[in-house]
């Protein structure tokens, strides 16, 4: 098998002849060091801080480098929601939303355009979305070319929806005192997501990402009620979307997904991301799901990838095999995506290991 080959294997729940491995996201200093260990000639710039807009081309040469170097069977990008710097740690995306860059190199909205029923009137994001903003996506696909598998992310129309509002609060307070707006704001979320997955399908892409938290370690942060109402009709009118249109969607978040488990596979997910293993036990998910939905992750990136050792790392990935391999439908990743605290040779440790222990 090749890595699409093996990778599209899995998301139909069925046994590849290795446990494929991908990441959902790789921030640019570990972009950088990685190519440093592996390819110390290829490297011809220094690592830069998170900051707001995309990476350069010559990230993406690098990141285009680790896939084939060290036979990761995917790629995974984002189209660009084009939010320049204004200066003072602060951003704006072109659909109004106001960030502020956190110390962990996160944009957090802090200010939205949508304040109230009126402001939604006429509010357009479709419009807005242009060619250029899958310049990263297309250029990524074409570099590393279609023997690997393509993953390309759409926010989840949830997280829209709290991004125009100026933060999260705001939305949840919304499924309360405001059902109306909340309604509206996923119908407008819904729409923009489908337009971008017709761009995305012009790129190539052969699997959809749906990033977008909704648990925590304890619970969901919505109540299993109001995921039901506000959530669960518009993931599945995108997923329906995606199928008809010849793709894989997987969904990602975070967190205690067992209250919304049995939802989220009734949406139709050809896969979950990343089963958290501080709230999820990869043996009981792989159990209660086989035959049902691909799974993915597990590798924990809090603590082992950032402070255990090699040789924790390697006896971690032959565990997490062991108990989620079996039978197929499952794509081995970190538990949320390779981040600055991440030590270089743990990820390094973490490929080899798949690659001993995944056949």
């Amino acid at each position: 098998m090749n890595s699409r080959e093996r990778i599209l294997t899995a998301l139909d729940k069925k046994q590849p002849d290795r446990v494929p491995i991908f990441e959902l996201y790789i921030n640019e200093p570990n972009i950088v060091d990685l190519a440093r260990t592996i390819a110390p000639d290829e490297v011809k710039i220094q690592a830069g801080r998170d900051k707001f807009g995309s990476e350069s081309v010559e990230v993406m040469d690098l990141y285009c480098l680790l896939i084939e170097r060290l036979d990761i069977d995917a790629t995974c990008t984002n189209f660009s929601i084009g939010i320049t710097d204004i200066g003072g740690e602060k951003g704006r995306d072109k659909y109004g939303t106001y960030y502020l860059l956190s110390e962990h190199g996160e944009p957090t909205p802090v200010d939205g355009p949508i304040k109230n029923m009126d402001d939604l009137d006429g509010f357009d994001m479709i419009s807005k979305l242009e060619e250029s903003d899958f310049s990263t996506v297309q250029y990524v696909i074409e570099k590393v070319g279609k023997e690997k598998a393509h993953f390309v992310s759409i926010t989840d129309p949830f997280k829209v929806s709290w991004r125009r509002r100026g933060g999260m609060q705001n939305l949840l307070m919304d499924y309360i005192q405001n059902p109306e707006m909340a309604h509206r704001l996923a119908c407008i979320a819904t729409d923009f997501d489908k337009v971008a997955v017709d761009m995305i399908i012009k790129s190539g892409a052969d699997v959809i990402t749906m990033p977008g938290d909704l648990a925590g370690e304890d619970t969901t942060i919505m109540s299993p009620t109001h995921f039901r109402e506000y959530i669960k009709p518009y993931h599945k009118e995108i997923v329906d979307y995606v199928h008809d249109k010849g793709l894989k969607i997987i969904k990602h978040s975070d967190g205690n997904l067992w209250p919304i488990l049995d939802d989220l596979v009734e949406v139709g997910f050809d896969g979950l991301h990343p089963i958290q293993p501080q709230c999820m036990d990869i043996g009981e998910v792989k159990e209660y799901l086989a035959g049902k939905v691909c799974i993915l992750g597990n590798i924990d990136c809090r603590d082992l990838l950032v402070n255990g050792t090699v040789e924790e790392v390697e006896e971690t990935v032959k565990q997490t095999i062991e108990k989620a391999a079996p039978g197929g439908g499952y794509i081995i990743t970190s538990s949320n995506s390779i981040h600055p605290g991440v030590k270089t040779e743990n990820y390094l440790a973490m490929v080899e290991a798949v690659h001993k222990y995944g056949h």
